[in-house]
C-alpha cells in the first residue's frame, strides 16, 4: 500500500487561470515578428536586414569567448563530473576568476556586461565542455538574483547583492515546490508580515545551484492582511540564514553534475528590504525575466547541434559498410543533412533572437518562448539521430569506449543531458499553451467577452460591435499577399534561390491564421480545452519562424562573405525539410485521434484496461507519489555544500 499523500491546497481551474493571466505583461508596446506571424502579417522587415551588434561590443565579447575556450579547454574535465557527478571547486574558482559569473552584469557591479548575444555563445561554449557547467552558470545568471534584480531590483538591492553575483557568490530561483509545478496559484510556500521583516515558511522542489548557492530568490505567498496587498511575491534570501536547510541533493538521468536540490523553510526571516517589487508582483517578474533567460537553453541546444554535426562528420567519414563510408549512404546521410540544417537554423533563430534582444526595438516574448520550445525538441531529435548513426557506439557511454581502446566519444550522455530541456522553464507542453495565448492574444482582446461566461450581455454585445470592427478589417487581408507574387522577396534569389521559401511562409502565415480563427468561430469558450489543436498551431508557427531566421542569417552571410553559398545550401534544405514537417502539422490540425486519445485516457483512469497491466513486475517501492512538504522544522542535517568549502 502506498504511504498516504500530503494534503494538497485546492485551487479551481478558474482561479488557478485568473492567477496566470494576472502575472502576463498584457500590452504590446513594441512590435514582434512572432506575433504578427501568429495574425497572418509576414513583418519581415522587422527582421530584415539582420540586426547587428555593434563594434565594442563585438570586440568585448570575442575577446572574453577566447578566454573562456582557453579556461574550457585546460580546465574543465567533462568526463570527471559525469563520473564524480560534481563540477570540481577549482572550476568554478577559475570561473569567479574568470569574470564568467558576471557576464551579463553591468561593469559599474563588478560584471562584464556582455550583450545577450555573446552572453549566449558563452554559454554554447561553456555548455559544450560540459553542460553541467552551462547549466550552473545559466541558472545563476539568466534566471537566479542577476537578472531579476537588473529589471526589477532597487538601486540599494543591486549595490548590495550584484557585486557579489558577480565575482564571488552562487545564486539559485526557487519556485516549484513538491506539489507545485506550472500552476503556480496553488503555491503553498508562505512569507508572512512581521515588523521590518517577512517569516518564510514552506518547501522548495528542483533547486537547481540550491545547493552550492549563496543567495536565493525565492517566491513565496504573503497573507492578504491591513497594509499588505498579498499575493505571489519575490524575495531575495541569504542561504546561510537560519532556518534553511538543503534537505536532499537530487540526481537525474542526466545533467550529472548540477546541484539540484530540495530547500526547506522554516521561521526564516528576511528583511522587507530584500523583497524585489511589490507584494504580489512574484510571477509577473518571474515571467518578465525568462522573456530573455529562457533564451540560455537553445543556446546550449544549439551548441550541442554544432557538436553532433562534427561527430556525425568525423565518424561517418571513418566508418565504412558495404564498400563506402556510412555517410554516402541515403539513410544515413539524411540524419546528417537534418543535423546540418537544424544546427544552421537553431543558431538563426538564436542569433536573431539574441540580436533582438539587445537593440530593444522589439518585444521578443514570443520569439524567445519559441526558440526554447524549437531549439530543445530539435536538439533532442539530433542527438537521437547521432546515437542512431553511432549505432552500438552511441549506446556505449564514453568511459567504456575508452577502456576498450576507442576515442571516448559521449553521445548517450549527450541524449541523456539534453532530454531535461524539454521540460526545463517550462515544458513543451506548457510552451505550446503559453504561446498560444500570447499568439491569440489580439482576438481575445477584441472578443474574449463573447466566450466569457461571467460577462454580462452589455458586455458581450460591445464585444460583438469591437469584434465586428476588428474582423472588418482583418479577415480580408488574409486572402491574397506577397507570397502569391513571383518576383516577391528577390534579393534572396541568387545561386540558390530562397525567395520561395518566404513566399512559402508569408502564404502559410496568412492560412495559419485562417486556421486560427476557424477554431475560436467552431469552439469559443472550449478553445483552451483544445490542447493538441494549439500545439499544434504553435509547432506551424515555430518552423515558420525557423524558416524566416535560417533565410535572413543566409543573406546576411552572404553579404559579408561568410560562407555565403553554403549558407544558402543550409537554409535551403532546412526550409525544404521544415516545409514537409508544416504540411504534415497542417493535416493534422482537423484529422487526428485527439477526441478518441480522451475517451481513451478516461477508460485509463477510471481502471477499465488495467488487465493490460498484467504480467510485469513494478520495480518501484511503495512511497507517496509526492513528497510530504508540510511546513516546519527540519529533520535532517542540512546538505548545503558551497563550492570551496
Amino acid at each position: 500500500m502506498s504511504a498516504p499523500t500530503t494534503s494538497r491546497t485546492t485551487v479551481t481551474e478558474r482561479e488557478a487561470r485568473r492567477v496566470a493571466e494576472d502575472a502576463r505583461e498584457r500590452d504590446w508596446r513594441k512590435p514582434s515578428f512572432a506575433k504578427e506571424l501568429f495574425l497572418g502579417r509576414f513583418r519581415l522587415d522587422l527582421i530584415h536586414p539582420h540586426p547587428l551588434p555593434d563594434p565594442e561590443s563585438v570586440r568585448r565579447g570575442e575577446e572574453f569567448l577566447a578566454k573562456l575556450r582557453a579556461f574550457c579547454e585546460s580546465t574543465i574535465d567533462s568526463a570527471r563530473i559525469e563520473r564524480e557527478a560534481r563540477i570540481p571547486d577549482e572550476v568554478v574558482a577559475g570561473l569567479k576568476e574568470l569574470g564568467a559569473l558576471g557576464m551579463k552584469i553591468d561593469p559599474e557591479y563588478g560584471g562584464l556586461g556582455l550583450t545577450q548575444l555573446y552572453y549566449n555563445k558563452a554559454l554554447a561554449l561553456a555548455g559544450s565542455a560540459s553542460p553541467a557547467v552551462g547549466a550552473l552558470l545559466s541558472a545563476h545568471q539568466s534566471i537566479g538574483v542577476p537578472q531579476p534584480l537588473k529589471i526589477f531590483g532597487t538601486q540599494e538591492q543591486k549595490d548590495a547583492f550584484l557585486p557579489r553575483c558577480a565575482r564571488t557568490d552562487i545564486s539559485a530561483f526557487l519556485l516549484t515546490e513538491p506539489d507545485v509545478g506550472s500552476d503556480p496559484a496553488r503555491l503553498a510556500t508562505t512569507a508572512v508580515p512581521d515588523g521590518d521583516d517577512y517569516v518564510l515558511d514552506g518547501v522548495k522542489l528542483w533547486t537547481t545551484n540550491g545547493v552550492v548557492a549563496d543567495l536565493l530568490v525565492v517566491m513565496a505567498r504573503v497573507p492578504k492582511s491591513e497594509g499588505h496587498k498579498g499575493g505571489i511575491t519575490a524575495f531575495v534570501v541569504e542561504a546561510t540564514s537560519e532556518g534553511v536547510t538543503v534537505e536532499n541533493r537530487n540526481a537525474f538521468m542526466g545533467l550529472r553534475g548540477i546541484e539540484n536540490g530540495v530547500t526547506r523553510f522554516h521561521q526564516v526571516r528576511v528583511p522587507a528590504a530584500n523583497r524585489i517589487g511589490p507584494e504580489g508582483a512574484g510571477l509577473k517578474i518571474a515571467l518578465t525575466t525568462l522573456n530573455t533567460g529562457r533564451l540560455s537553453l537553445p543556446a546550449m541546444c544549439a551548441g550541442s547541434g554544432k557538436w553532433c554535426l562534427k561527430i556525425a562528420r568525423e565518424w561517418s567519414a571513418e566508418r565504412e559498410q558495404w564498400g563506402k563510408p556510412v555517410a554516402l549512404h541515403e539513410a544515413v546521410g539524411s540524419k546528417i543533412s537534418f543535423i546540418a540544417a537544424t544546427t544552421f537554423a537553431l543558431e538563426a533563430v538564436l542569433d536573431l533572437s539574441s540580436q533582438m534582444a539587445d537593440e530593444d526595438r522589439n518585444d521578443i516574448r514570443i520569439e524567445a518562448a519559441l526558440a526554447k520550445l524549437y531549439g530543445s525538441e530539435m536538439a533532442w531529435k539530433m542527438a537521437d539521430e547521432l546515437v542512431q548513426i553511432r549505432g552500438g557506439r552511441g549506446y556505449e557511454t564514453a568511459e567504456s569506449l575508452r577502456a576498450r581502446g576507442e576515442r571516448a566519444v559521449p553521445a548517450e550522455q549527450m541524449l541523456r543531458d539534453l532530454r531535461i530541456n524539454r521540460i526545463f522553464e517550462g515544458s513543451t507542453e506548457i510552451m505550446h499553451l503559453l504561446i498560444a495565448r500570447e499568439a491569440v492574444d489580439a482576438h481575445l482582446a477584441v472578443a474574449g467577452d463573447l466566450i466569457d461566461p461571467d460577462k454580462s450581455l452589455s458586455d458581450k454585445a460591445r464585444a460583438g460591435a469591437n469584434a465586428g470592427v476588428f474582423y472588418a478589417k482583418w479577415l480580408p487581408k488574409l486572402v491574397a499577399g506577397p507570397g502569391q507574387l513571383p518576383t516577391s522577396y528577390g534579393e534572396f534569389r541568387h545561386d540558390v534561390d530562397l525567395s520561395g521559401h518566404l513566399r512559402y511562409v508569408e502564404r502559410t502565415a496568412r492560412k495559419l491564421a485562417r486556421s486560427t480563427f476557424y477554431a475560436m468561430s467552431r469552439w469559443q469558450g472550449r478553445m483552451e480545452t483544445k490542447q493538441g489543436f494549439l500545439g499544434r498551431i504553435v509547432d506551424i508557427g515555430a518552423e515558420l519562424f525557423a524558416m524566416s531566421a535560417a533565410c535572413v542569417r543566409a543573406e546576411l552571410l552572404r553579404r559579408r562573405d561568410e560562407h555565403g553559398r553554403e549558407a544558402y545550401q543550409l537554409a535551403d534544405a532546412f526550409c525544404r525539410q521544415a516545409r514537409i514537417r508544416v504540411e504534415e502539422l497542417f493535416g493534422r490540425l482537423w484529422t487526428n485521434t485527439d477526441a478518441l486519445d480522451h475517451s481513451v485516457v478516461k477508460g485509463v483512469l477510471g481502471g477499465a484496461y488495467t488487465w493490460l497491466e498484467e504480467g510485469v513486475i513494478d520495480p518501484s517501492d511503495d512511497g507517496p507519489w509526492i513528497a510530504d512538504a508540510t511546513p516546519g522544522a527540519a529533520t535532517r542535517p542540512s546538505e548545503r555544500r558551497p563550492y570551496g568549502d
